[in-house]
């Protein structure tokens, strides 16, 4: 592998005295913060962030879980600190694209958009078009938190930079693998039953598999276990594609190797792994509603104690029985490979937060949203107030039992709960979402995880848009082929058939725009 962006990565020293709110303002650098030059400043390090009040209106998504964020003692206690008032906009989760796509078609913008999944697209659009702001001068003055992590994870500043070299939306950034990745749970009281060893191989899966579907492992003189199930569609493709050698790179079916990009749709690999999956599918050792089941009942399949393997990034849905079930490595394939393919990048959640042009403070702003990037700043977003509604031990912040009892507190008091909020996720505000289990499980997939995952590239508005007809095309094609190669619907004899069809669908096209985009990323 080339080296990366031409440069090592360099940790940079942090000054971020993160004090009361009645902390000094004379400890920071100070800037002119109103558009006007009036006296009020903007500091570039320590709080408040101005000595003026400053009020910022901001959309964001609101999930069903949530309550009002204003009434969340992240914002409120924020305030205090920071001296900037925000004003959300909240936009349910249902409809929240439309009303984001209508905010810009009308040019009735905020000062900026929090947990707004902004996609790439829709970033370099509505940047080229002016409403969302470069953001690039700003982060290198005003956010050192979010610099520090871009310059230990360069790749972060790969994903999220225009082909121009701006951007214009930054991401939710998870440095904690665990929480990028599903697990790979079995069913270990099962095993000990049935006298088995925690599969090696895709072979041995099978032979488990087997034993599960005959052994009645469950006690109960019924033949009604379910071997292996996943969430719905593709997702088994997803979770199995690593023993095939087969990685999801620029958030694609891509592999790199020698910096070469390859879609493997129609290789020889996807084809073993497919006739795999058929013989499970055949056999009734994968779940047969694997294609129909909703989320709700993949969930409780995971919940009844009653599944043998299964696919999931935390233990939450299995707490009650969480001892019957132990996380497992990849499976190494007839090939020998053995990869964890199923992995997001750092920069996990994209376009979190963005800043729009007719904002009339972003150095405030960029100042604001930088403080959730810092531990300190997460741990707040996440835990709320020490003592209230967390403790810390040996210095890990761990909600309090009390808490703990109304499980839905929890989305009340942080606008984390409902995913894709602009911060860091590390191991230090992890322990909710990662206890001992968890990570074990983790541990048992580290030395597959990839180097580097790579994100999808940012192309210019018009590469994204080739880009989308030819996916749009191909997408559908392979989901619906494969979808009939896994239930024996099709016969691998059309192999050759589905193979060609893609190379007229232009795949060959769509290799190439992947290619030019990590050359361009690797400069």
């Amino acid at each position: 592998m080339r080296k990366r962006w031409g440069r090592n990565a360099v940790i940079s020293m942090i000054v971020s005295s993160l004090m009361l709110a009645g902390c000094s303002s004379d400890g920071g650098s100070k800037k002119e913060a109103t558009p006007e030059g009036a006296e009020n400043v903007v500091h570039t390090t320590g709080f408040p962030i101005v000595d003026q009040p400053v009020e910022l209106k901001m959309f964001t998504r609101i999930a069903p879980v949530n309550g009002p964020f204003k009434e969340m003692p992240v914002f409120q206690d924020y305030e205090k600190l920071s001296n900037v008032k925000v004003e959300f906009i909240e936009a349910p989760t249902d409809g929240f694209q439309e009303k984001k796509n209508l905010l810009f078609a009308s040019n009735e913008l905020p000062d900026a958009l929090f947990r707004s999944g902004l996609s790439p697209l829709e970033a370099v659009r509505y940047g080229s078009a002016g409403q969302l702001i470069p953001l690039e001068g700003l982060i290198d003055e005003y956010a050192p938190n979010l610099k520090k992590l871009m310059e230990e994870y360069p790749e972060i500043r790969a994903g999220i930079t225009t082909p121009e070299g701006h951007i214009y939306a930054v991401p939710g950034i998870v440095t904690l693998g665990a929480a990028r990745t599903d697990k790979k749970w079995i069913n270990q009281m099962w095993l000990e039953k049935l006298n088995l060893e925690v599969p090696e191989t895709t072979d041995e899966l099978y032979e488990v598999l087997l034993a599960f579907r005959d052994g009645d492992p469950n006690g109960n003189g019924k033949q009604d276990e379910i071997p292996m199930t996943a969430r719905v569609g593709l997702a088994i493709v997803a979770a199995m594609s690593g023993s095939f050698g087969l990685d999801t790179q620029l958030g694609y079916n891509i592999n790199i190797d020698n910096d070469k990009v390859s879609i493997w749709m129609g290789s020889d690999k996807n084809k073993e792994m497919l006739m795999y999956l058929n013989k499970l599918y055949k056999e009734k050792l994968l779940d047969p509603e694997i294609f129909s089941h909703t989320e709700a009942q993949y969930l409780a399949k995971q919940g009844s104690g009653n599944a043998g393997f299964f696919f999931d990034q935390t233990n939450n849905n299995f707490l009650s029985i969480q001892d019957q079930y132990t996380g497992i490595a990849p499976p190494a394939g007839p090939n020998g490979d053995r990869m964890q393919s199923q992995a997001l990048p750092i920069a996990r959640d994209f376009g979190a937060f963005a800043i729009t042009s007719i904002n009339k403070y972003p150095e405030v702003t960029m100042r604001w949203i930088d403080y959730f990037y810092s531990d300190e700043g997460s741990t707040l977003l996440r835990f709320g107030r020490e003592g209230e509604h967390y403790e810390l031990k040996d210095g890990i912040p761990y909600y309090t039992e009390d808490f703990l009892k109304d499980i839905t507190n929890q989305a009340k008091i942080t606008p984390y709960a409902g995913g894709g909020a602009p911060h860091i996720i590390s191991e230090q505000v992890a322990s909710f979402i990662n206890p001992p289990q968890v990570q074990e499980a983790q541990q048992q997939l580290d030395p597959f995880m990839p180097k580097v995952r790579y994100a999808a590239p940012m192309f210019d508005e018009q590469t994204a848009q080739q880009v989308n007809i030819l996916r749009n095309d191909i997408d559908k094609y392979y989901e619906e082929q494969s979808t009939k190669f896994i239930v024996g619907a099709l016969s691998f004899d059309k192999w050759g058939e589905f193979q060609s069809t893609l190379q007229k669908m232009k795949i060959g096209e769509l290799e190439k725009l992947y290619q030019d985009a990590y050359d361009k990323m690797e400069k």
